[in-house]
């Protein structure tokens, strides 16, 4: 399966939600596609929500993805962007491998296990879907 990715422009940040399984192919196709958004919207800071994302990324995985994020983030404007990631076990590492070889690399990048430490990290309000509205009845 792919990993199929919404990318939405929130409130001062881009908001991009993640689902399907994890392949490093496509992790690195669709973060090309996450940076041409934040140059299209001149985004500053980014919210990656991968919390339907399955799969268990080995060790090289993790590593290789770090590196690529970051390398990829150096050839696109605006500089200094801010990632927060959102990522549930397995495919959150809890030894930080690749958030970890991505700062290093000099990235601004967070992992995070809650949508909402996410959200105050970045200092955004959440995307708030507007609720359908419930049918009047006249009498």
């Amino acid at each position: 399966m792919n990993i199929t990715q919404n990318i939405s422009a929130g409130p001062g940040y881009l908001h991009v939600e993640a689902t399907g399984t994890f392949s490093l192919r496509e992790a690195k196709k669709n973060f090309v596609e996450m940076m041409e958004a934040v140059a299209r919207h001149k985004s500053g800071k980014v919210l990656f929500d991968a919390r339907r994302v399955e799969g268990s990324p080995q060790f090289l995985e993790r590593f290789e993805y770090g590196k690529f994020a970051a390398e990829t983030v150096a050839t696109f404007e605006p500089r200094g962007v801010c990632f927060a990631y959102v990522l549930e076990r397995p495919l959150r590492d809890p030894e930080r491998l690749g958030e970890t070889v991505a700062r290093n690399r000099g990235m601004n990048i967070t992992v995070f296990e809650q949508l909402d430490d996410a959200l105050g990290w970045l200092g955004v309000a959440p995307i708030i879907t507007p609720q359908p509205r419930a049918a009047s009845q006249t009498h």
